[in-house]
């Protein structure tokens, strides 16, 4: 059933709302919840994916549903709308004013009506894509203050990675923060790039949702084989590769891949002169995480991570 959460009023006659669409068992369930929730950030799109294969199943298997289901796939629609990362007219990440002020304005109103609503979930799962710029591997990000409760569900999740981040690096003000801090588990994945979808990527964390929604016992038991994820929690194991010179950036490897220490993983060019500018090459053997996808960069620009370890890939 979709229903509003959250409903404010626009200029030219015109309403901002914010739904959910929920699934129950006929019998009303066991009383157990997943909440999964997507576009806070209107240019990341793939969550939407997740949340529409989500559905796909629950309607073709609704004999398997043993709890609730609420499904939030644009919690900035109008970002969506206008393929905006922030919320149109206010310059402001939508993800920097949770958990809001009931009587503040327009934007914190909506952050406190989307807690609210999610309040009394066992599970919690806030998707986002990467930018447009970089394209990112399946993972979960934590923050350490919760790793004893998430890390475990999170090895459900089906991702490649879970990315345990230092304390200090924690925003406050973030959905999940806010949400953790309430008592509300609460992961946080990322995967793919800005304003594209990723089909296999959406399927692999599908499988995940499902098999954290058996542990739930939100689902039947079913036959799911999820990856078993590399987990980082030592900051010193990310290595960040930034651009030298700015110019057009030429990857040459895919994201996903394990890279020797000095291989070369893209180049910088110079349009003007056709010259190359800078060989970029890996400073340490890894897993590449991540890899810059928008070619156009100025000096300084992220252009890949990498995870300083012996994996396979």
């Amino acid at each position: 059933m979709i229903t509003s959460i959250a409903s404010v009023p626009l200029p030219v006659d015109e309403t901002l709302e914010i739904k959910k669409n929920r699934f129950v068992p006929e019998d009303g369930g066991n009383g157990r919840r997943i909440s999964i929730v997507t576009g806070i950030h209107g240019d990341e799109l793939e969550g939407q994916l997740v949340c529409y294969e989500v559905a796909r199943k629950i309607r073709e298997n609704p004999q398997k549903l043993l709890g609730t289901v609420d499904l939030y796939p644009a919690l900035n629609p109008l970002g969506i709308d206008s393929i905006t990362r922030g919320i149109p007219g206010f310059d402001l990440d939508m993800n920097r004013i949770f958990p809001g002020v009931p009587d503040g304005a327009m934007t914190e109103y909506l952050a406190t009506r989307i807690v609210k609503d999610l309040v009394g979930s066992d599970l919690c799962l806030d998707i986002h894509a990467s930018n447009i710029y970089l394209t990112e591997l399946p993972q979960i990000r934590i923050n350490e203050l919760h790793k004893e409760t998430l890390v475990p569900l999170a090895k459900e999740a089906n991702v490649d990675f879970v990315w345990v981040h230092g304390a200090n690096t924690v925003l406050e003000s973030t959905l999940a923060h806010s949400m953790n801090s309430l008592g509300v588990p609460t992961l946080v994945a990322e995967m793919g790039v800005g304003m594209r979808l990723t089909p296999e990527y959406a399927k692999q964390l599908t499988d995940g949702i499902f098999r954290l929604m058996q542990r739930l016992h939100i689902w039947e038991k079913e036959e799911i084989q999820v990856k078993e994820p590399i987990i980082s929690e030592n900051p010193d194991e990310i290595c960040y590769m930034n651009a030298p010179v700015s110019g057009l950036f030429l990857k040459k490897k895919k994201h996903g891949v394990i890279v020797e220490k000095g291989e070369e993983i893209g180049a910088i060019l110079n349009p003007y002169t056709g010259e190359i500018m800078e060989s970029i090459t890996a400073p340490s053997k890894g897993l590449l995480f991540t890899i810059r996808e928008y070619p156009v960069v100025d000096e300084g620009s992220l252009l890949a991570r990498i995870l300083k370890r012996e994996v396979e890939a």
